[in-house]
């Protein structure tokens, strides 16, 4: 560029300093900034901002919040967005108590914490386990006026789900719908799950079947938590019926649906066709998980004739 006499500009070394963090090459991009400087040109708050999300991809939180110190003595305030990217580094990282440092501060200096705050430390407060905490922040979210996202349901809802309050999460499933947000399948997926989970297999294939007509396409992870809750109740066929239906629905079987399927016939006591599902598996580039191998191990070494057939069909 330079020798094209094109002189690149604070807006260009962002760009710069943007991609090498998201490909994790950090120390590549402090290079640009000392480049960047050299140049007369001074890094600005989305310099800044950058780097201490790179940092955080990286899980490296003392450098983030170094830089975080350095923007502010260089008398750049931080920003909404500065804050999220460190509250969101340290719930990953979970390091929820300076995620709650950091969001109260936010309060402190007049700062109005918005969506992406609230949902991305109510994700943090679900990941650790703080499950008052989690529901008094929603809340106050709620009462605050910031508008709820997908994402936030999502999140309470599976936490709700997590912990056997299902009536709960479908009122709040129900709230959503009334506040004009539409459920994608994630959020379905999470519903099915509990149903089934909780012995409402007739209530999950209500809605499993209801997807199409609202426009929604089951995937692979909505047939598997079927099949799974299928197979719990003791109808295997029906899970096997709908496993092979996988493929209709725009999907293919993958590692888990097998495993799952597998296990479920194992526990019907239906060793034959698990032992067919398991070759397919295979065959298929597949390999049998922890639990499923624990299954046929134990199987085995209860059962000397079926080590024989199946090795020698092997």
């Amino acid at each position: 560029m330079v020798a094209m006499n094109i002189i690149p500009d604070v807006v260009t070394f962002n760009i710069l300093v943007d991609a090498l963090c998201k490909e994790g090459l950090v120390s590549d991009a402090l290079g640009v900034v000392d480049t960047m400087i050299q140049r007369g040109e001074q890094p600005d708050i989305f310099t800044y901002n950058t780097l201490m999300d790179g940092y955080c991809l990286r899980s490296q939180m003392d450098d983030a919040r170094r830089v975080f110190n350095l923007m502010s003595s260089k008398g750049i305030l931080p920003d909404v967005r500065s804050y999220n990217i460190l509250i969101n580094g340290y719930c990953k990282c979970r390091k929820i108590d300076e995620a709650l440092i950091l969001f109260d501060a936010m309060s402190q200096i007049g700062m109005i914490q918005d969506t992406v705050t609230y949902s991305t430390l109510i994700g943090g407060l679900y990941l650790a386990g703080r499950d008052v905490a989690e529901k008094e922040l929603f809340k106050e979210m709620y009462t605050s006026g910031q508008p709820l996202s997908i994402v936030t349901y999502k999140t309470i809802m599976n936490g709700l789900c997590n912990h056997g309050n299902l009536d709960e999460a479908l009122k709040l499933f129900q709230a959503m719908k009334e506040n004009g947000l539409i459920p994608n399948i994630v959020c379905y997926n999470i519903i099915i799950d509990c149903k089934c989970k909780y012995g409402r297999i007739e209530d999950a294939r209500e809605m499993f079947s209801s997807l199409p007509v609202k426009r929604l396409h089951p995937d692979v992870i909505t047939c598997t938590i079927m099949i799974n809750g299928l197979c719990k109740e003791g109808l295997p066929n029906e899970a096997y019926d709908l496993f092979r239906k996988i493929e209709d629905y725009g999907c293919v079987p993958n590692s888990c649906s097998y495993n799952t399927i597998i296990k479920g016939f194992f526990r019907n006591n239906d060793v034959s066709t698990a032992m067919q599902l398991l070759k397919e598996m295979v065959s298929r580039g597949f390999s049998a998980d922890a639990s499923t191998v624990e299954m046929i191990l134990n199987l085995f070494s209860s059962d000397a004739d079926l080590i024989r057939s199946f090795l020698y069909a092997n």
